[in-house]
């Protein structure tokens, strides 16, 4: 359910004037994903640690946190050009922490379980500086990608919804796989539109990129809970 955030986070800005410039929005768009890290491990410890989602049912949760998302994700865009958008980004990252507590809290239920967040964060880290260098090594315009991957992420989305009720453990499989692709590419062309100055907003900048590393994680956690959860 978490595919469909990376929608509201594209946007097309004025490219910046300098190559100064684009550095700067580049580094503080790291810097403010580095910080929008804590947060989310406070919010997820605290959600795990309550059993705050235990007893939500599928749609329940799907509404919560469709809906607070949306709700944070438009105010973030709406105070954007201001500190309160930093905050509100934060905020968000906290939530985004609380709603992943209920798959940490199934994935911990594994013996093994531990292992599998384990490699589940050096997979996500991994992706991310693979796709973070090769934005730097790309010079061809990558802006025609964004078209096909809005539409890949739709489908992953509408598949998602109809998985609440279809309950299909292989269309699950599928899903997760394509999330990881399609949210990895999303990595890449959102730093490559900063490399290139068509996003001028660090904060909107972060936003997309952290949607994109909730997904992928969230789809190779689900993938290894699936693939190599133990109950021993």
């Amino acid at each position: 359910m978490s595919q469909d955030l990376q929608a509201v986070t594209r946007g097309y800005a004025t490219p910046v004037a300098s190559a100064e410039q684009r550095n700067r929005v580049l580094r503080n768009t790291y810097w403010l994903l580095a910080l929008s890290m804590v947060p989310t491990v406070i919010g997820a410890w605290i959600g795990v640690s309550t059993g705050f989602m235990r007893n939500w049912g599928a749609g329940l949760s799907a509404i919560v946190f469709l809906g607070g998302a949306f709700a944070l994700m438009l105010a973030i865009e709406k105070y954007k050009e201001s500190a309160a958008g930093v905050g509100l980004l934060l905020g968000f990252t906290f939530f985004m922490g609380l709603m992943l507590s209920r798959l940490l809290g199934v994935v911990l239920g594994f013996s093994n379980g531990a292992s599998l967040i384990m490699l589940a964060f050096g997979g996500t880290g991994a992706i991310f500086l693979g796709m973070a260098t090769l934005s730097s090594i790309i010079k061809r315009d990558l802006s025609t990608m964004g078209k096909f991957l809005f539409i890949g992420m739709i489908m992953v989305i509408v598949a998602a919804l109809a998985n609440l009720f279809i309950q299909s453990g292989a269309l699950m499989i599928t899903i997760s796989v394509l999330a990881v692709g399609i949210f990895s590419a999303f990595i890449l062309y959102d730093l490559k539109r900063v490399q290139d100055g068509e996003e001028t907003n660090y904060i909107t900048a972060t936003l997309g990129v952290y949607v994109s590393l909730y997904n992928v994680f969230t789809s190779l956690l689900s993938l290894l809970g699936i693939a190599g959860g133990s109950r021993d």
